[in-house]
Protein backbone atom coordinates (compact mmCIF):
# COMPACT_ATOMS: atom_id res chain seq x y z
CA UNK A 1 0.00 0.00 0.00
CA UNK A 2 0.85 3.50 -0.72
CA UNK A 3 0.37 7.30 1.08
CA UNK A 4 0.71 10.33 -0.20
CA UNK A 5 1.41 13.54 2.21
CA UNK A 6 3.52 16.93 2.74
CA UNK A 7 7.16 16.04 2.88
CA UNK A 8 8.70 15.61 6.60
CA UNK A 9 12.25 16.00 7.41
CA UNK A 10 12.71 12.23 8.07
CA UNK A 11 12.08 12.10 4.27
CA UNK A 12 15.45 14.04 3.44
CA UNK A 13 17.57 10.79 3.14
CA UNK A 14 15.05 9.26 1.27
CA UNK A 15 15.22 12.11 -1.43
CA UNK A 16 18.79 12.54 -1.33
CA UNK A 17 18.93 8.87 -2.66
CA UNK A 18 16.08 9.14 -5.22
CA UNK A 19 17.98 12.63 -6.88
CA UNK A 20 21.20 10.48 -7.36
CA UNK A 21 19.10 8.20 -10.24
CA UNK A 22 18.87 11.08 -12.40
CA UNK A 23 19.68 14.47 -13.07
CA UNK A 24 16.82 16.71 -11.61
CA UNK A 25 16.91 20.52 -11.42
CA UNK A 26 13.99 20.59 -8.93
CA UNK A 27 15.80 17.88 -6.81
CA UNK A 28 19.56 18.25 -7.04
CA UNK A 29 21.51 15.76 -5.68
CA UNK A 30 22.25 17.87 -3.02
CA UNK A 31 21.96 16.90 0.35
CA UNK A 32 21.70 20.46 2.09
CA UNK A 33 19.51 21.99 -0.75
CA UNK A 34 17.51 19.35 -0.38
CA UNK A 35 17.43 19.95 3.11
CA UNK A 36 16.35 23.50 2.04
CA UNK A 37 13.62 22.82 0.31
CA UNK A 38 12.18 20.39 2.72
CA UNK A 39 12.29 23.32 5.00
CA UNK A 40 10.79 25.79 3.02
CA UNK A 41 7.89 23.17 2.33
CA UNK A 42 7.18 22.71 5.46
CA UNK A 43 7.16 26.29 6.89
CA UNK A 44 4.74 26.68 3.84
CA UNK A 45 2.54 23.75 4.51
CA UNK A 46 1.90 25.25 7.99
CA UNK A 47 1.73 28.58 7.46
CA UNK A 48 1.88 29.75 3.77
CA UNK A 49 3.41 33.40 3.57
CA UNK A 50 1.12 36.50 1.74
CA UNK A 51 3.67 36.71 -0.97
CA UNK A 52 2.95 33.53 -3.10
CA UNK A 53 6.55 33.14 -4.73
CA UNK A 54 8.24 32.03 -1.71
CA UNK A 55 5.57 29.06 -1.09
CA UNK A 56 6.78 25.65 -2.23
CA UNK A 57 4.88 22.29 -1.98
CA UNK A 58 6.61 19.04 -2.03
CA UNK A 59 4.50 16.26 -1.99
CA UNK A 60 5.62 12.69 -1.19
CA UNK A 61 4.67 8.45 -2.08
CA UNK A 62 5.39 6.15 0.29
CA UNK A 63 5.61 2.90 0.12
CA UNK A 64 4.02 1.77 3.72
CA UNK A 65 5.82 -1.93 3.80
CA UNK A 66 8.45 -0.45 2.80
CA UNK A 67 8.67 2.90 4.88
CA UNK A 68 10.75 4.37 2.75
CA UNK A 69 9.43 7.23 0.44
CA UNK A 70 9.79 6.51 -3.68
CA UNK A 71 8.39 9.46 -5.10
CA UNK A 72 7.69 13.38 -4.96
CA UNK A 73 6.22 16.41 -7.33
CA UNK A 74 6.11 19.83 -6.26
CA UNK A 75 3.68 22.98 -6.35
CA UNK A 76 5.28 26.72 -6.65
CA UNK A 77 2.24 28.80 -5.64
CA UNK A 78 3.58 31.52 -7.80
CA UNK A 79 6.46 31.33 -10.67
CA UNK A 80 7.60 34.40 -12.04
CA UNK A 81 7.97 38.40 -10.28
CA UNK A 82 9.80 41.52 -10.59
CA UNK A 83 12.62 39.93 -8.73
CA UNK A 84 12.93 36.74 -10.58
CA UNK A 85 10.51 37.12 -14.10
CA UNK A 86 9.20 33.86 -15.49
CA UNK A 87 11.00 33.84 -19.04
CA UNK A 88 9.96 32.04 -22.46
CA UNK A 89 9.86 32.49 -26.42
CA UNK A 90 7.10 33.27 -28.02
CA UNK A 91 6.19 30.89 -31.23
CA UNK A 92 5.23 32.87 -33.96
CA UNK A 93 5.28 33.03 -38.01
CA UNK A 94 6.04 35.60 -39.81
CA UNK A 95 5.24 36.04 -43.45
CA UNK A 96 7.53 37.90 -46.69
CA UNK A 97 6.48 38.12 -50.22
CA UNK A 98 8.10 39.99 -53.01
CA UNK A 99 5.42 40.95 -55.50
CA UNK A 100 8.45 41.25 -58.54
CA UNK A 101 9.56 37.65 -58.57
CA UNK A 102 6.22 36.37 -57.01
CA UNK A 103 8.10 34.48 -54.06
CA UNK A 104 6.82 34.16 -50.68
CA UNK A 105 8.31 32.30 -47.56
CA UNK A 106 6.57 31.80 -43.94
CA UNK A 107 8.94 31.75 -41.44
CA UNK A 108 8.73 30.45 -37.68
CA UNK A 109 10.26 33.12 -35.44
CA UNK A 110 10.94 32.84 -31.50
CA UNK A 111 11.40 36.14 -29.80
CA UNK A 112 12.03 36.43 -25.65
CA UNK A 113 8.69 37.28 -23.46
CA UNK A 114 9.01 37.38 -19.45
CA UNK A 115 6.26 37.70 -17.12
CA UNK A 116 6.52 39.38 -13.90
CA UNK A 117 3.18 38.23 -12.23
CA UNK A 118 3.29 34.65 -12.95
CA UNK A 119 0.79 32.03 -12.43
CA UNK A 120 1.15 28.70 -10.06
CA UNK A 121 3.55 25.85 -11.17
CA UNK A 122 3.45 22.53 -11.09
CA UNK A 123 6.40 20.68 -11.71
CA UNK A 124 9.54 18.10 -10.00
CA UNK A 125 6.77 14.96 -10.55
CA UNK A 126 9.92 12.27 -9.55
CA UNK A 127 9.11 8.25 -8.96
CA UNK A 128 11.59 5.72 -8.40
CA UNK A 129 11.79 4.08 -11.67
CA UNK A 130 11.76 0.56 -10.00
CA UNK A 131 8.08 1.47 -9.75
CA UNK A 132 7.36 2.22 -12.62
CA UNK A 133 4.33 0.10 -14.23
CA UNK A 134 2.61 -0.63 -11.16
CA UNK A 135 -1.33 -0.96 -11.21
CA UNK A 136 -1.74 1.67 -8.56
CA UNK A 137 -0.79 4.16 -10.88
CA UNK A 138 1.92 5.68 -8.74
CA UNK A 139 3.05 8.46 -11.64
CA UNK A 140 -0.23 9.54 -11.79
CA UNK A 141 -1.09 9.73 -8.20
CA UNK A 142 1.66 11.78 -7.85
CA UNK A 143 0.56 14.14 -10.20
CA UNK A 144 -2.66 14.46 -9.48
CA UNK A 145 -2.08 15.04 -5.24
CA UNK A 146 -0.76 17.94 -6.17
CA UNK A 147 -5.01 18.87 -7.95
CA UNK A 148 -6.19 17.70 -4.81
CA UNK A 149 -4.57 20.00 -2.65
CA UNK A 150 -5.34 22.82 -5.17
CA UNK A 151 -9.21 21.99 -5.20
CA UNK A 152 -9.27 21.89 -1.24
CA UNK A 153 -7.05 25.47 -1.02
CA UNK A 154 -7.85 27.19 -4.27
CA UNK A 155 -7.24 30.26 -2.09
CA UNK A 156 -3.31 29.69 -1.80
CA UNK A 157 -2.74 29.55 -5.64
CA UNK A 158 -2.87 31.81 -8.74
CA UNK A 159 -5.89 31.37 -11.48
CA UNK A 160 -3.94 29.97 -13.95
CA UNK A 161 -1.55 26.81 -13.34
CA UNK A 162 1.46 26.46 -15.40
CA UNK A 163 3.50 23.46 -16.42
CA UNK A 164 6.57 23.12 -18.44
CA UNK A 165 7.70 19.88 -20.58
CA UNK A 166 10.80 18.63 -21.38
CA UNK A 167 12.07 18.65 -25.05
CA UNK A 168 13.73 15.91 -27.11
CA UNK A 169 17.34 15.63 -25.84
CA UNK A 170 20.14 14.42 -28.74
CA UNK A 171 21.72 10.69 -27.82
CA UNK A 172 24.21 12.35 -25.87
CA UNK A 173 21.66 14.21 -23.51
CA UNK A 174 22.36 17.50 -25.13
CA UNK A 175 19.24 19.87 -26.05
CA UNK A 176 19.31 20.90 -29.88
CA UNK A 177 18.32 24.34 -28.95
CA UNK A 178 20.11 25.23 -26.77
CA UNK A 179 23.41 24.46 -28.92
CA UNK A 180 21.89 26.30 -31.37
CA UNK A 181 21.43 29.59 -29.55
CA UNK A 182 22.01 29.60 -25.48
CA UNK A 183 25.58 28.06 -25.72
CA UNK A 184 26.13 30.56 -28.75
CA UNK A 185 24.97 33.85 -26.46
CA UNK A 186 25.61 32.67 -22.86
CA UNK A 187 28.67 30.28 -22.96
CA UNK A 188 28.15 27.96 -20.60
CA UNK A 189 26.66 24.39 -20.43
CA UNK A 190 22.80 24.21 -20.39
CA UNK A 191 22.46 22.42 -16.90
CA UNK A 192 24.87 25.10 -15.22
CA UNK A 193 22.60 27.38 -17.15
CA UNK A 194 19.19 25.88 -15.88
CA UNK A 195 20.95 25.50 -12.36
CA UNK A 196 21.61 29.46 -12.13
CA UNK A 197 18.23 30.50 -13.70
CA UNK A 198 16.42 28.79 -10.82
CA UNK A 199 18.41 31.41 -8.30
CA UNK A 200 19.79 34.60 -11.15
CA UNK A 201 17.66 35.41 -13.81
CA UNK A 202 19.66 38.84 -14.70
CA UNK A 203 21.92 36.89 -16.92
CA UNK A 204 19.35 36.07 -18.88
CA UNK A 205 17.97 39.09 -20.24
CA UNK A 206 21.29 40.57 -20.16
CA UNK A 207 23.09 38.17 -22.68
CA UNK A 208 20.16 36.16 -24.63
CA UNK A 209 19.48 37.47 -27.80
CA UNK A 210 16.16 40.42 -27.44
CA UNK A 211 14.95 40.44 -31.03
CA UNK A 212 13.21 37.91 -32.91
CA UNK A 213 15.22 34.52 -34.05
CA UNK A 214 14.17 33.36 -37.47
CA UNK A 215 14.10 29.45 -37.17
CA UNK A 216 15.14 29.08 -40.81
CA UNK A 217 18.44 30.45 -39.19
CA UNK A 218 18.68 27.39 -36.97
CA UNK A 219 19.68 23.66 -37.52
CA UNK A 220 16.78 21.40 -38.61
CA UNK A 221 17.26 19.46 -35.17
CA UNK A 222 16.87 22.21 -33.34
CA UNK A 223 13.86 23.48 -35.46
CA UNK A 224 12.95 20.03 -34.83
CA UNK A 225 12.98 20.31 -31.13
CA UNK A 226 10.47 23.81 -30.90
CA UNK A 227 7.34 23.05 -28.70
CA UNK A 228 7.68 19.23 -29.31
CA UNK A 229 8.44 16.46 -26.15
CA UNK A 230 10.94 14.19 -25.88
CA UNK A 231 9.38 10.13 -26.12
CA UNK A 232 9.24 9.41 -22.18
CA UNK A 233 7.28 12.50 -22.01
CA UNK A 234 4.52 11.86 -24.66
CA UNK A 235 2.14 9.99 -21.93
CA UNK A 236 2.52 12.94 -19.92
CA UNK A 237 1.57 15.22 -22.40
CA UNK A 238 -1.36 13.11 -23.12
CA UNK A 239 -2.38 12.84 -19.85
CA UNK A 240 -2.42 16.83 -19.03
CA UNK A 241 -4.17 17.57 -22.49
CA UNK A 242 -7.20 15.38 -21.24
CA UNK A 243 -7.57 17.41 -18.11
CA UNK A 244 -7.44 20.66 -19.68
CA UNK A 245 -3.85 21.79 -20.26
CA UNK A 246 -3.59 23.58 -23.61
CA UNK A 247 -0.04 24.39 -25.39
CA UNK A 248 0.33 28.32 -24.76
CA UNK A 249 2.80 28.64 -28.19
CA UNK A 250 5.13 29.73 -25.43
CA UNK A 251 8.76 27.44 -24.83
CA UNK A 252 11.23 26.95 -22.69
CA UNK A 253 13.94 29.89 -23.41
CA UNK A 254 16.66 27.18 -23.04
CA UNK A 255 15.37 24.02 -24.73
CA UNK A 256 12.05 24.82 -26.32
CA UNK A 257 9.94 22.68 -24.51
CA UNK A 258 6.20 23.49 -24.55
CA UNK A 259 4.61 25.63 -21.85
CA UNK A 260 0.71 24.30 -20.76
CA UNK A 261 -1.30 26.59 -18.95
CA UNK A 262 -5.03 25.87 -17.41
CA UNK A 263 -7.75 27.94 -15.41
CA UNK A 264 -7.21 25.99 -11.82
CA UNK A 265 -11.26 26.03 -11.81
CA UNK A 266 -11.08 24.56 -15.12
CA UNK A 267 -9.30 21.64 -14.66
CA UNK A 268 -10.98 18.49 -14.41
CA UNK A 269 -10.28 17.12 -11.12
CA UNK A 270 -10.80 20.39 -9.64
CA UNK A 271 -13.92 20.35 -11.19
CA UNK A 272 -14.91 16.98 -10.32
CA UNK A 273 -14.24 17.07 -7.06
CA UNK A 274 -16.66 15.85 -4.31
CA UNK A 275 -17.25 16.23 -0.52
CA UNK A 276 -18.15 12.57 0.72
CA UNK A 277 -18.55 10.19 3.71
CA UNK A 278 -17.05 7.16 3.05
CA UNK A 279 -17.98 3.35 3.45
CA UNK A 280 -16.41 0.17 2.43
CA UNK A 281 -17.72 -2.82 0.85
CA UNK A 282 -16.21 -5.58 -1.77
CA UNK A 283 -17.03 -3.95 -5.07
CA UNK A 284 -16.39 -5.84 -8.47
CA UNK A 285 -17.95 -3.98 -11.15
CA UNK A 286 -17.90 -0.54 -11.92
CA UNK A 287 -15.21 1.30 -10.03
CA UNK A 288 -12.64 4.14 -10.53
CA UNK A 289 -9.94 5.36 -8.84
CA UNK A 290 -10.01 8.02 -6.64
CA UNK A 291 -7.87 10.08 -4.63
CA UNK A 292 -8.54 10.56 -0.76
CA UNK A 293 -8.31 13.06 1.36
CA UNK A 294 -7.30 11.72 5.02
CA UNK A 295 -5.44 14.71 6.63
CA UNK A 296 -4.89 14.86 10.20
CA UNK A 297 -2.36 17.11 10.55
CA UNK A 298 -0.91 18.65 7.55
CA UNK A 299 -1.69 16.77 4.38
CA UNK A 300 -2.17 12.95 3.84
CA UNK A 301 -3.97 11.31 0.95
CA UNK A 302 -4.61 7.77 -0.23
CA UNK A 303 -5.32 6.31 -3.62
CA UNK A 304 -8.52 3.95 -3.68
CA UNK A 305 -10.47 1.60 -6.26
CA UNK A 306 -14.26 3.02 -5.49
CA UNK A 307 -17.41 4.31 -6.90
CA UNK A 308 -19.59 6.93 -5.51
CA UNK A 309 -23.45 6.68 -4.91
CA UNK A 310 -25.62 9.52 -3.51
CA UNK A 311 -22.71 11.43 -1.97
CA UNK A 312 -20.96 9.02 -0.44
CA UNK A 313 -17.84 6.59 -1.70
CA UNK A 314 -17.45 3.33 -1.54
CA UNK A 315 -13.92 2.24 -1.08
CA UNK A 316 -13.47 -1.72 -1.91
CA UNK A 317 -12.27 -3.43 1.32
CA UNK A 318 -8.90 -3.79 -0.05
CA UNK A 319 -7.98 -0.32 1.46
CA UNK A 320 -10.49 -0.59 4.63
CA UNK A 321 -7.03 -0.93 7.00
CA UNK A 322 -5.62 2.52 5.29
CA UNK A 323 -8.72 4.44 7.31
CA UNK A 324 -8.52 2.12 10.96
CA UNK A 325 -7.90 5.60 12.59
CA UNK A 326 -9.66 7.91 10.08
CA UNK A 327 -13.20 9.88 10.39
CA UNK A 328 -15.00 8.34 7.50
CA UNK A 329 -17.15 11.97 7.18
CA UNK A 330 -16.61 15.18 5.34
CA UNK A 331 -13.90 13.67 2.86
CA UNK A 332 -12.80 15.64 -0.03
CA UNK A 333 -12.23 13.22 -3.55
CA UNK A 334 -10.99 13.93 -6.86
CA UNK A 335 -11.07 11.52 -9.72
CA UNK A 336 -7.71 9.69 -10.97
Amino acid sequence: MFKLRAVQLKDIDDLFELSKLYTFINLPADRDMIEEKVKNSLKTFEKPSDDLAENHYIFVLEDLEKNNVIGCSMIHAQHGTEEEPHFYLTVGQENKFSQSINTGFIHGTLKLGFDTNGPSEIGGLILNPSYRGNPYKLGKQLSFVRFLYMAMHPNKFKELIHTELMPPFDSEGRSPLWEAIGRRFLNMEYHDADLLSRKNKEFILSLFPSGTIYETLLPIEARNAVGKVGKDTLPVKKMIESIGFKYTNEVDPFDGGPHYRCPLKELKPVKNKAIVDISFDELKDEVQWYLVDDTNKIFEAYCVKAKIDNNKLIIDKEFESLFSNSTLNNKTVVPL
